[in-house]
């Protein structure tokens, strides 16, 4: 596995984690905390009626996307990871135990069904618990694999240069940005 770092460069920065583990949260705070455009792969990848962009033009969405000097971007695509991973200059990985990704995967899972939330590209979470893709059993399915697959590809050296820290909880996430100095200027979020 790529050695973790202490102080990674953070001028592109890939936020990867199993699903709920908090990584739009985290870049959020971490690209308002840098000053760095976000870039949220979901709303890169999903269309209305949750479908998926075509694997080309999410690539090229992607690729324009990375190609700025300074972003922090988020989102487990791994069939995009060659251009993500290869282009950042430094990977956080937010693996947070299953309790706490099931947990909230059943929480916001209730709260977006109630309030109606609207998501990428005008979806909404589907009610229907039988759906196999119902977050909640999305998040049963992958979480343990997902974590498998990054200890994996970690030690692929492609991804060598990349610095890496690994935060295990909310409280490390949070103290993680704290720690880092805050930049003046704002930039937008990347959508699609």
């Amino acid at each position: 596995m790529s050695r973790p770092s202490a102080h990674p460069d953070l001028r592109r920065v890939a936020v990867v984690g199993s699903s709920c583990s908090g990584k739009t949260t985290f870049s959020r705070l971490l690209a308002r905390r840098l000053a760095h455009r976000h870039i949220e792969l979901h709303e890169l990848y999903w269309r209305p009626g949750w479908t998926s962009a075509p694997a080309e033009e999410f690539r090229t969405l992607v690729d324009g996307a990375t190609s700025a000097d300074a972003w922090i971007a988020d989102g487990s695509y791994t069939k995009v990871s060659d251009l993500v991973w290869g282009r950042a200059t430094a990977l956080i990985w937010l693996d947070v135990p299953f309790r706490v990704t099931f947990g909230r995967a059943f929480a916001r899972t209730l709260r977006r069904l109630v309030t109606r939330e609207t998501l990428f590209a005008g979806n909404r979470e589907s009610p229907n618990v039988a759906d196999p893709d119902w977050i909640p059993w999305w998040v049963l399915r992958t979480h343990h694999r997902r974590r498998r697959e990054y200890e994996r590809m970690l030690e692929d050296p492609a991804f060598g240069h990349l610095g890496v820290v690994r935060l295990r909880s909310a409280g490390a996430s949070v103290a993680f940005v704290a720690r880092l100095p805050a930049t003046a200027r704002s930039a937008p979020a990347l959508r699609a």
